[in-house]
């Protein structure tokens, strides 16, 4: 991508309002040399605001390498920098910027199982602290949307508010909406999904809901909370796939008694999906309930980042819940399933429409 003056605003944006960096502070910034032109205006940024700018480049294809030659004991273990460096953060900006999303597609999954295990650790440190998750744009994101790299790279700035002269003030105007939308959940109980194939109920007893305004995934444009991890009764099919580890798990349809899956299927890489629910005890329960709040958005482009903030959809993620939610989940994975409400769609709260065919009501 040729230098353009909106990868500059995308910088400021992450230095200056997601992770609000200050002076002194150790800001980790990771990313394959694909986002190098977004990482040095982000490293120029987190000088100018003051802070130590620590980066990690990876090669293309080092990912790829990792699974393929490791050695069992890198499966399930770490190295001691890597919790020092997890510790020594005061936060973290991760980019992603894959130049082939699917290089892992014939990867074993129970190796990626035992590594996000071992992983674990380190990501609840991180998650504790500052962080931001983005993208910048390439051409194998582009192809899996359907679209061209101009068009493609409009959308995710688009998609970022940088069209905007000032960005923030367009996430401060949509975390007052989203503020709006929590109000009416406060004390919520029941939350009952219904559509295609779908009826699922679960509590939200207690629990809190988080509005996303481009503070931790970037872009943003959601409500989310952690769902009672006994509560999940009920049944739901997905409507777009899981797009993970170079693969896609497409039909997936799951049955939930007591808060735990107890059935699950899918048309397409139903094996992969039955791996990664038996990665540990709390991958079979639900660690977020998500609302997509992002009307701006309103394509699939087969990356959750963007499809989970869908104007008109929920998600449900299996596995880690988000602590400052209330969740208890503990697990190496979360991962996030999206039902579109949009066509025949409903969302109730109490009892109480809250939802119908993707509009708030």
């Amino acid at each position: 991508m040729i230098q353009d003056p909106r990868i500059r605003k995308f910088a400021q944006l992450l230095a200056h309002y997601s992770i609000y960096a200050k002076k002194g502070e150790s800001i980790g910034i990771e990313g394959p040399e694909t986002t190098s032109l977004l990482i040095q205006d982000l490293y120029e940024e987190l000088l100018r605001a003051g802070a130590y700018p620590i980066v990690r480049m990876t090669p293309t294809g080092l990912t790829e390498r990792f699974f393929k030659y490791a050695q069992p004991h890198h499966f399930d273990s770490l190295p001691k920098f890597e919790m020092d460096y997890a510790k020594a953060m005061d936060g973290t900006i991760r980019i992603m910027g894959s130049s082939n999303t699917r290089a892992l597609s014939a990867t074993d999954p129970t190796r990626m199982a035992r590594f996000a295990k071992a992983r674990r650790p380190v990501r609840r440190i991180m998650l504790a602290k500052k962080w931001a998750l983005t993208l910048f744009p390439t051409e194998a994101y582009a192809q899996d949307a359907d679209m061209s790299f101009s068009d493609f790279a409009d959308f995710v700035f688009r998609a970022n508010l940088l069209h905007l002269d000032d960005p923030v003030k367009g996430w401060q105007e949509e975390e007052r909406r989203q503020k709006k939308l929590i109000a009416k959940l406060r004390n919520a109980d029941e939350v009952r999904i219904v559509g295609p194939d779908t009826d699922l109920k679960m509590s939200v007893k207690g629990r809190t809901f988080i509005p996303s305004v481009a503070t931790y995934n970037v872009p943003s444009g959601e409500i989310f909370t952690g769902p009672v991890e006994t509560s999940a009764e009920g049944y739901i099919r997905y409507d777009f796939p899981v797009c993970e580890g170079g693969r896609e798990i497409d039909g997936i349809r799951l049955v939930f008694k007591k808060g735990k899956v107890v059935e699950a299927s899918a048309t397409k890489n139903q094996d992969y999906l039955l791996k990664m629910l038996d990665m540990d005890p709390g991958a079979r329960r639900l660690g977020e309930l998500g609302i997509g709040t992002n009307y701006d958005i309103q394509r699939f482009i087969k990356n959750i980042l963007f499809d989970e903030k869908i104007g008109g959809t929920i998600h449900l993620a299996l596995g880690e819940s988000y602590e400052e939610t209330g969740g208890k989940n503990k697990s190496g994975l979360h991962w996030d399933m999206i039902k579109d409400l949009r066509q025949d769609g409903a969302l109730y709260v109490d009892g109480k429409l809250f939802q119908k065919n993707g509009k708030f009501v």
